[in-house]
């Protein structure tokens, strides 16, 4: 038995989106109490010109003013990534895309939940539908001039949105070649 695997575990919440986890470490010298939710997606979506984000109210930080990448949580089963990115692409901003990159995977925050977040830049867009057609999720799709991708970066407080625009930057640098085809 490794030092990681979980002894005694338990579920302490069990929510429509997550689960509270608690479970005893290394001989039940720790216990650890994390969230256990769904993989999530984020997509950097842009043309020659733009990048397409959302303004989205965020009740847990009191905050109605943060433009993030679209993203949403892998909550489809059997959905894959890039399938989800798809889904949440349309969705969000009324968009498909005809070339997806995956940029990254990472741990949103490895010391409190399970989480990856796969990050995909999404280039080709074609305007299939209304931004959040349904008004489900209460959305604002804003523009942003690509050329002012620095200022972007430097103003943003969004965890996923700042992994996912770097990611971009660097991509930029690189000449398109900075992570795999999805």
């Amino acid at each position: 038995m490794s030092k990681l695997d979980p002894e005694n575990e338990q579920v302490v919440y069990d929510g429509p989106r997550f689960k509270i986890r608690r479970a005893e470490f290394r001989g039940g010298e720790r216990t650890r109490e994390w969230v256990d939710t769904p993989d999530a997606v984020a997509i950097v979506a842009y043309d020659d010109e733009n990048l397409y984000l959302i303004r989205q109210a965020r009740e847990a930080i009191g905050r109605d003013d943060t433009l993030e990448v679209p993203a949403g949580l892998m909550d489809v089963e059997g959905e894959s990534p890039v399938e989800t990115a798809k889904r949440e692409l349309r969705e969000e901003i009324g968009m498909e895309a005809a070339d997806w990159l995956h940029a990254t995977t990472y741990f949103s925050s490895s010391g409190y939940t399970n989480e990856q977040v796969h990050v995909f830049l999404a280039t080709g867009l074609t305007k299939v539908a209304e931004p959040d057609a349904d008004a489900e999720e209460g959305l604002d799709l804003v523009t942003w001039p690509l050329a002012d991708l620095d200022g972007l970066i430097d103003g943003n407080v969004d965890a996923k949105s700042l992994v996912g625009l770097l990611w971009l930057q660097r991509a930029r640098e690189l000449g398109g070649a900075a992570g795999q085809g999805a």
